[in-house]
């Protein structure tokens, strides 16, 4: 499947490797089994399966030097490294990311200070934590009347189940204790309940995280028509007449360039790189970069109440411990962000010491804010200067609001309850992560129903200024929204994809 024998031409070219690149090689596959496909990612291959979660990576070394490989041009810089450290000051990545170097915050604006990226085979999906819940209220696209069907598709793409942690000793207690606090007055939908979670338990009782090896599935794999390229940089998309022509690639181990003709260009690059390579093509529509929006992200921990030591221990190795489970608070437009509350190892930041007396007693709380959507609020990209790959270098401008400051102070209340509800809050008072944390970019090439300059790309997620060119990824979102959006993000892609392949194979 992975090769460096560049095609001359093929149908679809597909740029980037990460869920919903995959969503879009998966559905091709399905749906149009003729169509040659030729995927590229800048990245090399980290994971056996390809694309595959680093989380499944049993030995604890290597899984590390899967996420240093993924960490790009800033590999040999300091990551989160444990409790505690995600409050010290510094500048730090998760492990498998890397964070923008320069242009993460312009003066007198707020910025994005912990933008960061992922750079391997299966992008940011090989590092995520798997949360799948579908959007409610304002975050929903409203103009879309095949979302749900769109979102169960989706669900099948990334093998979303809700009962992954039934067993975990904890997880009806909190859950309990939150439902008391969070589901007066809401509707069933919206009351608290099991977060769906694409993982899925092997007969030997191990979690197995999914990833874009899941999203591909055997069928990609297995398809002859479809080759894919790590360590590949897209330079651009090349047009004709306007429409879609192919793509420029440069092969990262010998820097070699290369052209492939396609007939439909996918770029999946991620929330900021996307519009970077419409942008490097001389595809700039107004919107493009425009209306980006991330979550702001609220954290704290709590120590569960009357919790007795439970016979099954925390998992060792980088395994999960399976004593608390995952639940949700779904958002709702009264109260405008949406819950996480995990076990302490899966949770996403490291928030303090466990237990000894009652492992796994110490769960982890996050809140995701919605933004206020803005014009101004952007990505800008640089005409003469170049970032790490020599691709046109980010400018970030980003404002919370006067209502978004609000919505977080909202949040970081709410919290509080929330640990109250569970059982003994550690520390004074929650966290606030520094912008960008979540890694939830949406908006850069949003989608829109009309080329009115407000959007870049159709509902079906082609570009209206480049025919044959469609985008894919959080990036496309147009709504604001505090729940995680990929699989939002990949329900979207399964209707492009759709259309390609009713398009190109009738």
């Amino acid at each position: 499947m992975t090769t460096h024998t560049y095609p001359a031409s093929v149908d679809v070219a597909i740029v980037g490797s990460g869920p919903t690149g995959a969503a879009y090689a998966r559905i091709l596959s399905e749906r149009a089994p003729s169509l040659t496909i030729a995927m590229f990612e800048v990245g090399p291959t980290v994971s056996d399966p390809v694309g595959a979660h680093v989380k499944n990576i049993a030995d604890p070394e290597a899984r590390r030097g899967a996420q240093v490989a993924s960490q790009g041009p800033g590999a040999a810089a300091a990551t989160v490294a444990g409790p505690g450290d995600v409050g010290a000051g510094d500048r730090k990545a998760r492990p498998g990311t890397y964070l923008l170097d320069d242009g993460f915050r312009m003066p007198g604006e707020d910025g994005l200070p912990a933008a960061a990226f992922s750079s391997n085979v299966g992008g940011m999906g090989a590092h995520w934590t798997g949360a799948c819940p579908r959007p409610g209220g304002g975050e929903r696209i409203d103009f879309l009347p095949d979302l749900e069907e769109l979102l169960d598709e989706a669900d099948r793409l990334l093998g979303v189940t809700t009962d992954a942690f039934d067993g975990a000793p904890f997880t009806a207690l909190v859950r309990e204790r939150l439902a008391a606090a969070v589901d007066d007055g809401r509707e069933p939908a919206a009351r608290v309940q099991r977060m769906p979670l694409a993982v899925h338990r092997r007969d030997d009782g191990r979690l197995v995280w999914s990833a874009s090896d899941v999203v591909l599935g055997e069928i990609t794999r297995a398809n002859p028509n479809f080759a894919l390229f790590d360590e590949t940089l897209v330079t651009r998309v090349l047009l004709d007449g306007g429409r879609a022509a192919g793509v420029e690639v440069r092969e990262r181990r010998t820097a070699q360039a290369h052209t492939v003709g396609a007939r439909v260009v996918v770029v999946a690059a991620d929330g900021l790189r996307t519009p970077q390579v419409l942008f490097a093509s001389g595809i700039r529509p107004a919107a493009l970069g425009r209306m980006l929006n991330d979550q702001s992200q609220v954290v704290f921990a709590a120590r569960l109440r009357d919790a007795a030591a439970q016979e099954k221990s925390a998992a060792g190795d980088g395994a999960l411990s399976e004593q608390s489970g995952v639940s949700w608070v779904p958002y709702t437009d009264a109260e405008p962000f949406h819950g996480q509350i995990m076990q302490l190892d899966a949770s996403p930041v490291p928030l303090a010491d466990d237990d000894p007396a009652a492992p796994g007693s110490i769960v982890g709380l996050g809140l995701f804010t919605a933004k206020e959507l803005q014009w101004d609020d952007r990505v800008d990209f640089s005409d003469d200067e170049t970032d790490g790959y020599g691709m046109p270098a980010m400018r970030i401008h980003y404002t919370l609001t006067d209502a978004d400051r609000a919505t977080l102070d909202r949040a970081r209340a709410r919290i509080v309850e929330l640990a109250e509800a569970i059982g003994e809050p550690l520390g004074d008072r929650p966290f606030t992560m520094p912008l960008g944390s979540s890694l939830h970019y949406q908006g850069a090439t949003r989608m829109g129903t009309s080329d009115d300059g407000r959007s870049v790309c159709s509902p079906d997620s082609e570009v209206w200024a480049a025919p044959g060119v469609f985008v894919a990824g959080n990036n496309v979102i147009p709504t604001a929204t505090a729940c995680n959006p990929t699989l939002t993000a990949v329900a979207l892609a399964v209707r492009g994809a759709r259309r390609i392949a009713r398009d190109l194979a009738g």
